[in-house]
């Protein structure tokens, strides 16, 4: 196989198994080629990805070490996109009834997924999280986003029971939008004890349903290692939460004036960039 071909066939796997230590020997036998060629091979990908902000192409030294890659987003492309993201936002006709926000064109558009999930994992390439969690339902895209690029699973807390989750665990929370006590539950087998968990939604007014999925945790006994959220409201100013990270936050919303004001988030400032190559 000539190197060219080794190279595309190398991104793809590793790309598609972020996270994942691949042995040398692995990519020698897969290419009938000297491991020699395969350092060199690898040697290109590590400076490719570098300086084009797509991963870290890390060593692991030993017998059964090898390479992995963590993807990531640069500090550079990062402000660009949450900046475009907030302006993205601040379209009127996003105003629904009672001040809602419509975000399902975003939440339904591959690429923003794809964006929003490179961010998240980039926040926690380095939190050694074991599950993503959301709730039912618009939280679903961005949770299958963000695990597939820390190549963990997700876990979907419900509202409402189902048959086919068997057992589950619920929690009673105060809803923010409503100030309601509402129930929500996950199943018993979605979540071994001691994990450590990614909380992520698309939407935070008062933080009621993230304290509901934190208290979730406890009851199975797991860390929450975050939580991220893709747009914040300013008000109400106190959340029942204060230690979380959002992409972009509404700052005002009236439906009459027809206007909506939205800026970056505090995600980006919360980024450790020293980790990852310049």
């Amino acid at each position: 196989m000539k190197r060219s071909e080794r190279l595309v066939d190398m991104v793809q796997y590793l790309t598609t198994h972020p996270h994942t230590l691949i042995s040398l020997p692995f990519f020698a036998t897969r290419y009938d080629s000297a491991k020699s060629s395969i350092s060199e091979d690898l040697a290109i990908l590590r400076n490719t990805f570098a300086k084009y902000e797509i991963g870290i192409l890390e060593t692991v030294a030993g017998v059964a070490g090898g390479v992995r890659l963590i993807p990531f987003i640069g500090f550079n492309t990062a402000g660009d996109y949450l900046k475009q993201l907030a302006d993205r936002i601040e379209d009127p006709e996003r105003i629904l009834p009672g001040n809602f926000i419509y975000l399902s064109d975003v939440l339904g558009d591959p690429q923003e997924l794809r964006h929003v999930g490179e961010l998240i994992a980039t926040k926690y390439a380095y939190s050694n999280v074991d599950y993503v969690m959301t709730i039912e339902t618009k939280g679903i895209a961005i949770a299958n986003s963000v695990s597939r690029l820390l190549n963990v699973p997700y876990v979907l807390v419900r509202r409402r029971p189902k048959i086919t989750e068997g057992a589950t665990v619920s929690v009673n929370y105060v809803a923010s939008s409503s100030d309601r006590v509402e129930k929500m539950e996950l199943a018993k087998r979605s979540l071994p004890e001691g994990s450590n968990v990614l909380i992520v939604d698309d939407f935070m007014k008062g933080g009621g349903t993230l304290n509901g999925m934190e208290e979730l945790t406890k009851e199975f006994k797991c860390h929450v290692v975050g939580m991220c959220v893709l747009c914040e409201a300013s008000n109400p100013v106190n959340k029942v939460v204060d230690d979380y990270q959002t992409l972009v936050k509404i700052t005002e919303v009236d439906r009459s004036k027809g206007i909506i004001k939205a800026k970056p988030g505090n995600l980006l400032e919360q980024i450790d960039f020293q980790k990852f190559p310049k």
